[in-house]
């Protein structure tokens, strides 16, 4: 088991830490399509060719966000398109928190996409538990455990 996380990270460090591992990122366009139909395309159209540019610890987050908005969105559309499909721009961290960009949607969305990003400051990007951002010259939020990466 040590070895294949050391694989994974050593996989990271040539692709950039913020980087959500492939099976997690592959889970997300697989559940979520509707959202997810930037996600092959050419880098000149859209950041989502790069794929989610965060950690592990912050999928949680980022797989209720989702499936929150995909819930909100079918039923305000049962009957008609009322409410424009979310449909992914670009997911990073930015100065140590979520950043969800995004067409469509409405207020409701906003105000979820907003409590998500506000959710990831407190938790580590790592591993996903609680977490306190560093302060350092690069802002990141780490658990005690992950403090030093």
């Amino acid at each position: 088991m040590r070895v294949r996380i050391e694989l994974e990270l050593a996989d990271r460090e040539v692709y950039g830490k913020n980087k959500m591992r492939q099976e997690l990122d592959e889970y997300l366009c697989k559940v979520y399509p509707k959202m997810m139909v930037n996600r092959n395309k050419d880098m000149q159209e859209t950041c989502m060719c790069w794929g989610f540019e965060v950690g592990d610890g912050w999928f949680n987050i980022i797989n209720q966000l989702m499936g929150n908005i995909q819930h909100h969105l079918d039923w305000k559309n049962r009957n008609e398109e009322v409410v424009p499909q979310v449909t992914l721009d670009q997911v990073k961290e930015k100065f140590g928190s979520l950043r969800f960009y995004y067409t469509g949607g409405d207020d409701y969305i906003r105000g979820m996409a907003t409590m998500a990003e506000s959710m990831s400051g407190v938790t580590c990007e790592v591993c996903g538990n609680i977490g306190e951002s560093n302060g350092g010259p690069w802002i990141r939020v780490r658990c005690k455990e992950h403090d030093n990466e």
